[in-house]
C-alpha cells in the first residue's frame, strides 16, 4: 500500500482549495470600484481635499442571482466530490482496521451503506442550508456554507490519506 507524505497531502489539499476559491469573484468588486471612479463631479462642484468613497449607485449594485448559477454549480459539485472522496478514504481506513474519529459518523460507520447514507445526507444538508441562505437573502453565507464544507472534507481526506 502506498503512503503519502503529510507535506504532499497538505500541498495537494491547499492547491485544491485555492483552485475552488480562486475563481474571479473579486472582479465583481473591482467593477463597482471602476464604475465609481469613472464618475466625474460637475464643473461647479467644489473638490474636497480629502479622498472619499461614495456609496454605489443602484445601477452598480449586483442584482440577485439564481440559486443554480455557475458559481453555485461549481461549489456544490466540489462539495459532492469532496464528500465522495471523504467517504472513499473513510471506508478504506475502516476496512483496514482504522477507527472513525468523528463521533457522529462513528454511529453510521459500522456498515458501508450506513456510511454512504451519512455522507449523502451531509451533502444534501449543505445544499439545503445553502438554499435556505439564498432564499433569505444571505448570499455570502450561501457561498460560505459550501466553502466551509469543502475545506472540512479536504482536511478529512488529507488526514485520512496520511494516517493509513
Amino acid at each position: 500500500m502506498r503512503t503519502f507524505s503529510p507535506r504532499a497531502v497538505f500541498t495537494l489539499g491547499l492547491l485544491l482549495v485555492v483552485i475552488v476559491l480562486g475563481e474571479p469573484r473579486s472582479a465583481v468588486g473591482q467593477d463597482v470600484l471602476l464604475a465609481m471612479a469613472s464618475k466625474t463631479p460637475s464643473a461647479g462642484a467644489l473638490q474636497p481635499s480629502m479622498s472619499y468613497v461614495e456609496a454605489p449607485s443602484p445601477e452598480v449594485v449586483p442584482r440577485p442571482h439564481r440559486f443554480w448559477d455557475k458559481e453555485n454549480l461549481v461549489l456544490l459539485s466540489a462539495t459532492a466530490a469532496f464528500s465522495a472522496a471523504d467517504f472513499s478514504v473513510t471506508r478504506a481506513n475502516l476496512q483496514s482496521g482504522g477507527a472513525e474519529l468523528n463521533p457522529i459518523v462513528r454511529v453510521f460507520g459500522r456498515s458501508t451503506p450506513g456510511l454512504a447514507v451519512n455522507f449523502a445526507g451531509e451533502t444534501a444538508g449543505v445544499i439545503g442550508l445553502s438554499y435556505f441562505f439564498h432564499r433569505t437573502g444571505h448570499h455570502c453565507l450561501e457561498r460560505m456554507t459550501s466553502t466551509v464544507n469543502i475545506a472540512a472534507s479536504a482536511g478529512a481526506v488529507a488526514y485520512g490519506l496520511t494516517h493509513r
